[in-house]
């Protein structure tokens, strides 16, 4: 009898064989680029596997009435996140063109910044809109409380509110 483990590798490699092709093709679609839609598609299969495995159960391709359809949901967040991180190096690279040669990171210290600019971004994935936005203003840019609470549209006390809140999603995911 095989095992729950090998059960699951078997239903998920019959869904990948089934439908790794229509999924490059979606992806490339939207990305105009067949390498990098191939590399997405690998995440969306590996998301799939992770998420089969946390539920301990055998994933049974019978039971998806719309194969298809969970696969786009998945890659549609991979598809996000993969924005999300080109729009983080982007500003990145802008911030670092502004500096003087003299302070120009090494090439290491560039690498090892922009992952940890990477795994803030992804530890405050969870946090509401308003929420992210205050604390980021108040811990990267030294924003008052005052003029954050103009800005967002909110009284101070909610800011104070938004920037514990970030403060105890760090802590909770650092934890």
């Amino acid at each position: 009898m095989p095992t729950p483990q090998a059960a699951l590798n078997r239903e998920i490699g019959s869904l990948y064989q089934r439908h790794h092709g229509w999924l490059c093709g979606w992806l490339s679609y939207r990305l105009g680029n067949a390498c990098e839609a191939a590399d997405l598609a690998q995440d969306t299969f590996i998301r799939v596997l992770i998420a089969a495995g946390k539920r301990q159960t055998v994933f049974c391709q019978d039971e998806l009435r719309e194969p298809r359809a969970y696969l786009t949901t998945v890659a549609k967040r991979v598809l996000l996140n993969h924005y999300r991180r080109q729009s983080l190096e982007r500003a990145w690279l802008q911030a670092l063109a502004l500096l003087p040669e003299a302070d120009v990171p090494s090439p290491e210290q560039q690498w090892l910044l922009i992952e940890a600019l990477h795994e803030i971004d992804a530890m405050l994935d969870g946090l509401p809109g308003a929420v992210r936005q205050a604390f980021l203003l108040a811990q990267l840019e030294g924003v008052g409380y005052a003029e954050i609470g103009q800005r967002l549209g909110v009284c101070e006390r909610s800011v104070k509110r938004y920037v514990a809140q970030g403060l105890a999603h760090c802590m909770l995911a650092l934890a």
